[in-house]
């Protein structure tokens, strides 16, 4: 491709880079996404600010696609942009409710040690579908580093960066390194992602973990080193403990297998059930220890979350042109074509991606989080299709800036005026105080079915302070039925005893939790109270979700 025709190429494309955002914004009322919608995250306000920025890094991009220095370093680039992309987000509150659970699961391990987790995970410790290897490493991290929120946003924020990194090195393992770097940066181009990086939930460690397996297990099967074939297992053994979903995500592995297959039949097979066999042998020791518990889950599971599947979904167009930029969505299509016409196998790795979210219908983006390095690896190999190198570093640090945009200029100002930000402002308020014990209590919601009881742990997170709640909670919403419930689990949530305390003092502040605006607090606390008065208030809400926290500190200073 000459000079001239690529010039006029990379202009057209920036124009579109621009175009894309515009139509996407006029269309947005076809996104039906939960969390960062673009009917609620966008207005003609946001546009305005956001298209400078898009044409900022649109330009900025031309000017690095003139230097491929980056892929000379091409790991120690990856790593340091992913960790930039996650970082601003740090600010953003929790804005999905499962994380109660997983936090209440971590304090356990914190408060009574990794034994009691491991014989208690199930019994004592409630986990409703959540498997155990997330929240047991959450729960090292807060008894050897400190109950703070903050280790646990590095954690998953180092997690994901690998996790760019591991893209990379499965890229190079399967084709080229070119392949792994414009994956890497590709990943980045999914913006919903990177806003689930600081959240203390299970989907970015699966899907390091899944990376990891991948990655381990090529290295097992080519190598056939007893020091990959261990860590492939253990790497297996981690990722099907971290998420439910995850065993069918495996299921890529046996396809790597063939992928790999050249003469050496025989030789690929015996390494491949040599890892199946040492993973499956973990696995088995694990689900015979924790039996009773497994068969309740998926118990749960089949009645409860199957059924809800066809009723909680968000549209393929929601995820792969509003969440994703349809840049990477057009060249993961293109590269079935390519690969096709290539009778190229090796592709069937990346493709199983497809396979797994249109065969069984995953229309929900959270669930399909850990398989979206699998989508920029089949993004990457449609982008290589193109010989010019200047162009394809254009297209993809272009998509990454467009996605920065989204990020910076719409996900997280609109996430900062969620309502879950005031429990967020009301723990660090709440660390001001002299007063070592809070007295917290929830007020049923107005406008949800979900229970106000879980955010309790929440406010936990983001507070030093001990808190101990006096209530007893209703079992359900009054004369509905839980089972069908989204939000069930809010019911079925126990609060752990370490918020009980049957010999409280009085003379407390109070932090009341509620989805509305209260004046006067609840009397079941009035008496344990140093005063009646409101302290301060926290009511921000976009006004976009049905579950809302409101935060109001009743009392005085200690």
């Amino acid at each position: 491709m000459d000079r001239d025709r690529s010039s006029g190429y990379i202009f057209l494309l920036s124009i579109s880079f621009i175009l894309v955002v515009c139509i996407l914004y006029f269309a947005r009322h076809l996104d039906d996404n939960t969390l960062t919608n673009w009917r609620w995250a966008f207005n003609g306000a946001v546009l305005a600010r956001l298209l400078p920025f898009i044409a900022l890094g649109t330009l900025l991009s031309f000017f690095l696609s003139k230097f491929s220095g980056f892929e000379k370093y091409p790991r120690l680039f990856l790593f340091f942009l992913a960790f930039v992309f996650v970082l601003p987000l740090w600010t953003a509150p929790e804005a999905i409710l499962d994380v109660s659970r997983y936090f209440v699961e971590a304090k356990y391990l914190e408060l009574h040690g990794t034994r009691y987790f491991l014989r208690e995970w199930g019994n004592g410790i409630g986990v409703w579908t959540d498997m155990p290897v997330v929240p047991f490493f959450y729960g090292l991290i807060f008894k050897y580093l400190g109950e703070n929120r903050l280790f646990i946003q590095l954690f998953n924020s180092l997690l994901f960066s690998f996790t760019v990194l591991l893209t990379y090195s499965i890229g190079k393992s399967l084709w080229d390194g070119e392949k792994g770097f414009y994956a890497g940066l590709l990943l980045m181009g999914i913006p919903y992602l990177p806003t689930q990086a600081p959240l203390m939930l299970v989907d970015i460690p699966t899907m390091f973990l899944f990376t990891l397996a991948i990655f381990t297990y090529i290295k097992a099967v080519e190598s056939g080193a007893p020091f990959w074939t261990a860590l492939s297992a253990a790497a297996i053994f981690l990722a099907i403990f971290a998420k439910y979903s995850s065993l069918l995500m495996l299921t890529v592995l046996p396809v790597i297998s063939f992928a790999l297959v050249k003469k050496n039949f025989r030789t690929v097979l015996y390494r491949s059930i040599t890892v199946f066999v040492a993973a499956g042998f973990l696995s088995l020791a694990l689900i015979l220890a924790k039996y009773d518990v497994f068969a309740g889950q998926i118990e749960l599971l089949r009645n409860f979350q199957m059924p809800g599947l066809k009723r909680w979904h968000e549209s393929y167009l929601s995820t792969f042109f509003f969440q994703t930029h349809p840049f990477v969505s057009l060249s993961a299509v293109y590269a079935i074509y390519a690969a096709a016409a290539k009778m190229d196998k090796r592709f069937l790795a990346a493709g199983w991606f497809a396979l797994l979210v249109f065969a069984f219908r995953l229309e929900r983006i959270r669930y399909i989080v850990p398989l979206f390095p699998l989508f920029a690896l089949m993004a990457s190999y449609g982008l290589n299709e193109l010989r010019n190198r200047q162009l394809k570093r254009f297209i993809a640090f272009s998509v990454a800036a467009s996605s920065l945009a989204v990020l910076m200029g719409a996900y997280l100002p609109f996430l900062n005026k969620m309502s879950a930000v005031n429990i967020q402002n009301a723990g660090k308020y709440l660390d001001t105080l002299k007063c070592e014990t809070v007295i917290v209590h929830t007020i049923p919601q107005a406008g949800s079915s979900g229970s106000t009881k879980v955010a309790i742990p929440i406010l936990d997170l983001f507070t030093a302070k001990r808190l101990v709640s006096l209530q007893e909670f209703a079992a359900g919403p009054d004369g509905k039925s839980i089972e069908k419930l989204p939000l069930r689990f809010t019911w079925e949530f126990k609060l752990p005893a370490f918020y009980r305390d049957d010999n409280l003092a009085s003379g407390l502040p109070a932090a009341v939790i509620s989805s509305e605006k209260i004046k006067i607090p609840p009397a079941q606390i009035r008496g344990f109270l140093n005063s009646d008065k409101v302290l301060k208030e926290f009511t921000i809400s976009s006004g976009s979700f049905r579950y809302k926290t409101f935060v109001t500190i009743f009392g005085k200073n200690c």
